[in-house]
Formats: C-alpha cells, sequence, structure tokens
C-alpha cells in the first residue's frame, strides 16, 4: 500500500489548502472523508475493501498486537489505544463540544483497563501492562465508534467554524474527566492553539496514519523475527 500512502499524503496537503478557503468548504469536507476513511477500519466508511488499519490487523495474532518489540516504545494496541483516545477527546470534546465517547455505552469498562487518558505518560512497564491486559475486541470496537461519530460532526461543520478555536471553557473539562493527565499540559496546550481546521488535519487524519506507519512497522519487525527464527 507504498503507493497509497503517497496519494494519501498528497491529499492531506490538498486538505490542507481547501480547509483554509471557504469557498471550498464542501471539497474539504468531501477530502476529509476520504482522507479519514484510509486511517480508520472500512467498516467505519465503508467506502473501500481495505484501509491502512485492515492492513494492519490482517492475520495479526493476539500476541503480536500485545507485543513490545526491541527497540520499540509501543505494542500495536497501544498505538490504536492512543490514536483512538485523541481523536474521541479533540472531535467531542473540543470540536463538538459534546462529551467523549469512551464513557458512553459501556466501552471504558467494556476494555478491562485502568487509564482513561490519551497514554502519553505512560512509561515502559507501563504500556506492556497496559498491553496485556486491554480487551482488544472493545477497543477495535470503541474505535469504529469514535471514527462514524468524526465523520458526523464533520459533516456537520459550517465554513464559518473552520477558523474557531476550542473554547477555553472546554479545556480544563479534558484534566478534569482524566482525558488529559496534569502532566501532559503541553498536549493541551497544543489543542487549544489549533483552529478546528488545525484539529481536523491532525488527530483524526495526520496523527493515525503516524502511528499507524508505526504499527505497520512493529508488524514487520514481529513477522522478520519469526520467519529468522524458522530458518535457524
Amino acid at each position: 500500500m507504498d503507493e497509497q500512502r503517497k496519494n494519501w499524503n498528497e491529499n492531506q496537503q490538498k486538505l490542507r489548502r481547501f480547509l483554509a478557503r471557504p469557498e471550498d468548504h464542501q471539497k474539504a469536507v468531501e477530502l476529509f472523508l476520504v482522507q479519514h476513511a484510509m486511517v480508520h477500519s472500512a467498516k467505519v466508511s465503508k467506502m473501500g475493501p481495505i484501509s491502512f488499519e485492515d492492513e494492519i490487523w490482517a492475520g495479526l495474532d493476539d500476541p503480536s498486537a500485545r507485543f513490545v518489540p526491541p527497540k520499540f516504545e509501543h505494542s500495536i494496541v497501544w498505538c490504536f489505544w492512543h490514536l483512538t483516545r485523541c481523536e474521541d477527546i479533540t472531535m467531542n470534546m473540543l470540536v463538538a463540544g459534546t462529551s467523549q465517547l469512551l464513557l458512553q455505552d459501556g466501552w471504558f469498562d467494556r476494555m478491562r483497563i485502568p487509564a482513561r487518558d490519551t497514554g502519553n505518560a505512560m512509561d515502559a512497564s507501563r504500556i506492556a501492562d497496559f498491553s496485556a491486559r486491554i480487551d482488544i475486541p472493545p477497543l477495535r470496537a470503541y474505535r469504529q465508534a469514535v471514527g462514524r461519530r468524526t465523520r458526523e460532526i464533520v459533516k456537520g461543520l459550517r465554513p464559518e467554524d473552520m477558523k474557531r478555536k476550542t473554547d477555553p471553557v472546554r479545556l480544563p473539562q479534558m484534566l478534569e474527566a482524566g482525558a488529559v493527565l496534569s502532566s501532559q499540559q503541553w498536549l493541551i496546550d497544543y489543542w487549544a492553539g489549533l483552529t478546528v481546521a488545525g484539529l481536523l488535519l491532525m488527530p483524526p487524519t495526520r496523527h493515525n496514519l503516524v502511528h499507524l506507519n508505526e504499527a505497520v512497522k512493529i508488524k514487520r519487525m514481529i513477522n522478520s523475527s519469526r520467519q529468522a527464527k524458522r530458518k535457524k
């Protein structure tokens, strides 16, 4: 899917230009939905047979999804948790001004983990413990729910919304909800400085691809290691 990634990166630059021009609002929404579809399961958008996310889960067994290979900082399940939390928080709490999905429909309880935040502050031991604990099917279902909600939110945005910055009242709500830890104030400050257009260009699109690419590398490392062991 290397060619598709190249096309995705080129389209992301087009999206940036469209988002900056009110007259291109409809083009921006349509292109966002295409870009977003590729970084979520095809079940979310139903726009194609396979996405960058589907590529990762294809043939991936449970131990591999939880494993943190040497020289890597994260597991694949951590990557999906982190991506989904960032998208849930920014799209719902900041862009839409609604509650995050994590605490709705029992998602948090179903995943059987202690963490509610983005995972940025986790050290190696906590990432390993988190990766061993999390229930993967609910994680994937939660991610799909977040993806669908993001698409609903973006379809409802107006041209004038794109230059709007986050209401300052919403920022401390992330700390109060445990969505972002106090030690990660830099993340709140970063998101606070972005317009709606800037947020659309990061958590639900570019940020997703960055960590999906990381997950691809983790998967390839695990597969290469297994193949090397078989040859011995």
